[in-house]
């Protein structure tokens, strides 16, 4: 990817500058607020702490606070640039920390060269942090500050430069191996390069299975060897006896090449002399040891891994140390051992072996993965690393002894850290890339809008849909032409020189000539947009319809329900609207149709919103909401609900539903636990289905206006074939979401 200079300094300046803030996690606005965040109210927990010191995990955010700490003096691809240079990397890490595990970060760069002020200052930090990552410290210092913390401090202490790297090529290897038909136990390793990562690679690997002896590295003075009088403790690990003249020498035969040293270093000679089904990693930043097409060219039997993200099998540390921290936080281990390290490695190996969901391909172009030559580790955005390789790290300690907490529900864990990523946030972007598997056509009745046209554009243009624009072709053109996009990707449809409406008229005629509507009417009903289009999908002309940014929603539904109509055995048509709110998604529902609705309707209601978020990718758990629980307030309105949820229960087992219940009871999963231990639903509720359409309605702009939330929808239910209106307020990025909806419930339909 090729990031322009201007870009990336535009990027860490505009705004807010820099990458990082801090941002309170409990609300002081008021007075007595003030006097709980600090005095008088402060005073309580410090007694806490003071008296059982592990409460400072209760009381304060240390569990989830990680130091990232350097002297600046290997940054990578940088060398020693010092600590106010190094400070934009350690911020990224920061932001890499919060992005995939959640941890919050504060960056320390420290103005000295002396490995000794870089211990004392980390051990006087202990108190804050309930981690320390050291980044980008020169070899063979960082050796010693991490040896020297690990001894004396009792939080965890990780160099990512040494274990970072090693973490994710061991399971690399593991599974090259694996696939090449060889044994860790019998590969000949060869090793370019003697520094932090160098030498943590080879220690794992050896950890892994793979021989000391069998592994053979080179520094910049030639193989590291048991005669070399310059060698320091960490090197000499490493010293056998067998020599190689040069690396071109060692090469020939060897099965496994790894490279963490710089560009160039092997040619495609080298190569051609490896063994048969040889590993090539070839991990120097930015540039290789050795590209990608130039081994395949000489080669096509390797299987080849590298730290860049255009080429297959992608080393890079972003899959290991926010999960391994994640996982050592979370039991609050006093350290990172072999067995914690080794359980991510394995965490990651079986990884590749599962199949691959949909949510992870549509981040990488629609490429598909399977485990093989190409595909040995999990890519850097597979959201699954998380619940995968936290808990085998957390499970590592537990059973190693170095955890302070132990966890009981390993599977609760898991969807909380599901929660906690905010994995359900993906499924807008799920849809898209479902769409643009089958790419339907989508009309828009009112093409005439620059938004609409926008949208419609940029659908075409990523392969989501394939637009119908209707309206006066001219001004449509017109507009076309002035935002610059070529014309011919757009069908147009032009409502004033119908080609189809005498068809469509005498259509529309069969269905409403009971109702009032003559064939004259008829006719001039088709120069209506909003009559036009649902007979374009009803006379099969279009897939899908996108409506209501110019026009009040009961003007756009009504022409839609007369033609296009229910489903089969739907008696109503309902709407839900998405709502993510603190990294969690919930569906609401009704919210802007049925105004009153009876038992009956609400199961339906409940069905039909159960049956959508399924096709998210979600489990949903369903809450028939009310002012009261479980009869706790008997009247008809909570008498309704309840037969409602009876209902769902009756037709549709599948669905996981209970209810009456109040708002809170159904998403706060400690309310429930403790009072209704009978309910159905375990965990929070994701599908909340109201009352009538006042409660619907107000609560999802409350959301919308009044939190943080991203509010999406409206989402309509129970057409025979897809029509979603939109809000009149709606952004060209909500068109194209709800366009990409519309595309994946055609191809549902189709099924």
């Amino acid at each position: 990817m090729n990031i322009r200079k201007e870009e990336a300094l535009k990027y860490h300046s505009e705004g807010r500058h820099g990458k990082i803030e801090v941002v309170a996690t409990k609300p002081c606005y008021t007075s007595r607020e003030l006097s709980l965040a600090y005095t008088p109210g402060v005073a309580e927990p410090c007694r806490e702490i003071e008296k059982n010191d592990n409460d400072v995990f209760k009381y304060t955010a240390k569990g989830n606070l990680v130091a990232v700490v350097t002297n600046g003096t290997a940054v990578l691809g940088l060398g020693n640039i010092g600590p106010h240079a190094g400070k934009p990397v350690m911020e990224g890490k920061g932001v890499l920390f919060k992005r995939f595990a959640d941890i919050d970060v504060f960056d320390i760069e420290l103005k000295t060269m002396d490995p000794k002020e870089i211990i004392k200052t980390c051990q006087l930090l202990e108190p804050t942090f309930g981690g320390i990552n050291l980044e980008d410290i020169k070899a063979p210092e960082c050796f010693e500050v991490e040896e020297e913390l690990k001894k004396t401090m009792n939080i965890p202490v990780f160099h990512d430069d040494q274990h970072g790297t090693a973490i994710i090529s061991c399971a690399a290897l593991i599974n090259a191996v694996e696939i090449a038909g060889k044994s860790l136990e019998e590969v000949r390793v060869v090793a370019s390069g003697a520094g932090a990562a160098a030498i943590a690679c080879c220690n794992l690997y050896v950890s892994a299975g793979v021989k000391r002896e069998n592994i053979f590295m080179f520094d910049s003075k030639g193989l590291i060897h048991k005669e070399r009088t310059d060698l320091n403790k960490y090197k000499k690990l490493f010293a056998g006896e067998k020599k190689f003249n040069s690396l071109d020498e060692a090469m020939n035969g060897a099965d496994v090449f790894v490279g963490l040293s710089k560009a160039g270093v092997i040619s495609q000679d080298m190569v051609k002399t490896m063994a048969p089904n040889a590993i090539v990693f070839a991990m120097a930043n930015p540039d290789p040891e050795i590209t990608y097409e130039e081994v395949k060219e000489v080669r096509d039997d390797i299987i080849m891994a590298t730290g860049r993200s255009d080429y297959p099998n992608q080393v890079n540390n972003v899959l290991g140390f926010p999960f391994i921290f994640r996982g050592a936080l979370d039991v609050r281990a006093t350290g990172i051992n072999e067995e914690m390290k080794m359980a991510a490695v394995k965490a990651l190996a079986n990884l590749a072996k599962e199949d691959v969901p949909e949510v992870v391909l549509q981040a990488y172009s629609g490429d598909d993965f399977s485990f093989g030559t190409d595909y040995i580790i999990p890519k850097p955005f597979d959201p699954r690393v998380l619940w995968k390789v936290a808990p085998a790290v957390a499970k590592a300690a537990v059973e190693t002894g170095v955890a302070r907490h132990t966890i009981t529900n390993w599977e609760q864990y898991e969807e909380e850290l599901q929660e906690r990523l905010g994995y359900s946030q993906e499924i807008l972007r799920l849809m898209i890339h479902k769409a643009k598997k089958s790419p339907k056509r989508v009309i828009y009745p009112e093409g005439e809008e620059e938004k609409i046209i926008r949208a419609a554009n940029a659908v075409a243009l990523e392969g989501i849909a394939k637009p119908i624009l209707v309206g006066n072709k001219n001004i449509i053109l017109s507009t076309i032409r002035e935002l610059g996009m070529d014309e011919k990707i757009f069908e147009i449809i032009n409502i004033h020189e119908c080609e189809k409406c005498k068809n469509y008229a005498e259509e529309f005629f069969k269905l409403r000539q009971r109702k009032g509507i003559t064939l004259k009417r008829a006719h001039s009903y088709m120069r209506n947009p909003n009559y036009y289009a649902p007979m374009a999908i009803k006379m099969g002309d279009a897939d899908a319809l996108i409506s209501g940014i110019t026009r009040r929603y009961p003007d756009t539904i009504r022409p839609a329900l007369q033609i296009v109509g229910l489903k089969e055995n739907f008696k109503v048509v309902s709407a839900m609207h998405i709502v993510i709110n603190n990294r969690k998604v919930y569906f609401f529902a009704d919210t802007t149709v049925n105004i009153k609705p009876d038992a009956e309707t609400l199961a339906q209601i409940a069905i039909s919103t159960a049956d959508t978020v399924r096709e998210f990718d979600i489990s949903p758990k369903v809450a028939m909401l009310s002012f009261s629980n479980f009869g706790s307030s008997k009247n008809s309105e909570t008498d309704k609900i309840a037969k409602a949820t009876e209902i769902v229960k009756n037709l549709r087992p599948d669905i996981t539903i209970d209810g009456e219940m109040r708002f809170d009871t159904a998403i706060n999963p400690s309310v429930a636990k403790e009072r209704f231990p009978f309910s159905q639903i375990k965990g929070n509720a994701n599908v909340l289905i109201f009352p009538d359409l006042n409660s619907g309605n107000i609560a999802y702009k409350m959301m919308k206006n009044l939190t943080n939330s991203t509010v999406f929808g409206p989402v309509l239910m129970g057409m025979k074939k897809p029509v979603h209106i939109l809000p009149r307020e709606s952004s060209v990025e909500d068109i194209i979401n709800l366009t990409a909806i519309a595309v994946v419930d055609s191809i549902n339909n189709s099924k």
